[in-house]
């Protein structure tokens, strides 16, 4: 029998692979800090645009890291995290904006939190569609950023314009 460590990454030591019940790997791991950091980003961005937002800025957020994974990287980030959390990329990180503090403390009990949670499993497993054509930048209508000046949306849902401005 082969002895378990207290804290493990992966247990390659047994052939079994699996963690004993109560223990996570360190995928697990990540993959839980990831779903949570892309619902709090759902949550922050588009929660007043109900689960099909969610669902819209979700898919840039997965066709950024699409770019980045054929590129080998890109100044967004390379995987889901650091997409999420480039400064100036989604507003609800600014340490300025007023989201950033509803962000840290917002729980499953919050029923926009628990939509967007959802969304971020379903948009992590693959399993929604890019309702977007591909988008990988977007703006609320309200504002105009000079990226957008002279472009035309791929997609437009409630606030939000979306736009292809990346080969994916």
């Amino acid at each position: 029998m082969c002895k378990k460590p207290r804290l493990i990454a992966v247990d390659m030591l047994c052939q079994s692979g699996a963690a004993t019940k109560g223990e996570q790997t360190m995928q697990e791991f990540y993959d839980g800090i990831t779903v949570d950091v892309l619902a709090r980003t759902l949550w922050g961005e588009a929660r007043g645009e109900g689960a099909e937002g969610m669902k819209a800025v979700a898919n840039v957020i997965l066709n950024r890291a699409v770019v980045a994974q054929k590129k080998g990287k890109f100044w967004w980030g390379n995987d889901i995290i650091q997409i999420c959390q480039k400064p100036y990329q989604f507003s609800c990180w600014n340490r300025s904006d007023p989201n950033f503090r509803k962000l840290q403390s917002v729980d499953e009990k919050d029923l926009y939190f628990a939509t967007a949670l959802r969304v971020a499993r379903r948009a992590l497993a693959g399993v929604i569609d890019d309702v977007t054509g591909g988008a990988t930048h977007y703006h609320a209508s309200s504002i105009v950023p000079y990226w957008a000046k002279g472009k035309t949306p791929s997609f437009v849902i409630g606030a939000h314009k979306f736009y292809n401005l990346v080969e994916v």
